[in-house]
């Protein structure tokens, strides 16, 4: 008999997708951006063992649905890729490789974004031993954009808003007018604060790589908003929030 505990280190929309932390095992990429056609249509995933003993893993595909505010689990596999192979066991210290394939619809009207869980399977145990068996299971986030189609980002408000802490943060929304996905994290973000009588109390300009770590890859859908919390405290709880967003790639 034994216990399982699953950990799920998710790749969520407005969180920070930064290389796994090393514990079971580490997954990268944890954002990977596919086309329907040509070269782009593959990228791999490496999963390395960090674990002293042998860890078999599984990789399973779900469909995702963006809106304004994250994604909604599908926990439906419409086979549009292909993972090859969908099972490995990987020695102590060795890394596998898993190839990840486009093989949907060659002509999206739009981008298309799954979840690629890795998830360690439970070991079964010699008759008779009891054990709790901690399992970890990463999430790689995938997206597929019509081919030559590229993001649109613009800032379309802003405002004051709140923490969990009650203190004042900006309060952003983007609009990508476009059939390609985007990403925040791949432009610059400005953001001003002025009081009530329009004097500036407050300014900063966060590079894609500090929006990356500040906020996340923040995710924008084809021809979708999306609101998002900035995580930075604002000198006054009120006054007025201006920002504005410039591409860097």
């Amino acid at each position: 008999m034994f216990r399982t505990i699953k950990l799920a280190f998710m790749a969520a929309l407005a969180l920070t997708m930064n290389p796994t932390p090393a514990v079971a095992m580490t997954v990268q990429p944890v954002v990977i951006n596919l086309t329907t056609s040509g070269r782009g249509m593959t990228q791999v995933i490496t999963v390395e063992n960090t674990f002293a003993t042998t860890l078999p893993v599984e990789l399973r595909i779900q469909e995702l649905i963006v809106n304004e505010d994250g994604v909604t689990l599908t926990g439906n596999d419409p086979g549009d890729l292909l993972v090859f192979p969908p099972q490995a066991l990987i020695e102590p210290g060795q890394t596998q490789s898993f190839r990840v394939q486009y093989v949907g619809d060659p002509d999206l009207a739009a981008s298309k974004h799954y979840y690629i869980t890795v998830a360690q399977l439970p070991v079964k145990l010699p008759e008779g031993q009891s054990a709790i068996q901690i399992l970890y299971n990463f999430q790689v986030l995938v997206s597929v954009a019509p081919t030559g189609a590229k993001p649109d980002l613009s800032v379309k408000s802003a405002e004051v808003g709140h923490n969990a802490d009650g203190k004042p943060i900006p309060i952003i929304v983007l609009s990508n007018a476009s059939a390609a996905h985007g990403y925040l994290s791949d432009g610059r973000l400005r953001i001003i604060q002025r009081d009530a009588s329009g004097t500036e109390v407050f300014r900063q300009s966060l590079s894609g790589p500090e929006v990356q770590q500040t906020i996340g890859f923040g995710l924008v859908g084809a021809n979708q908003t999306r609101r998002i919390s900035v995580p930075i405290v604002l000198p006054l709880d009120g006054g007025t929030v201006e920002a504005s967003y410039s591409p860097e790639r």
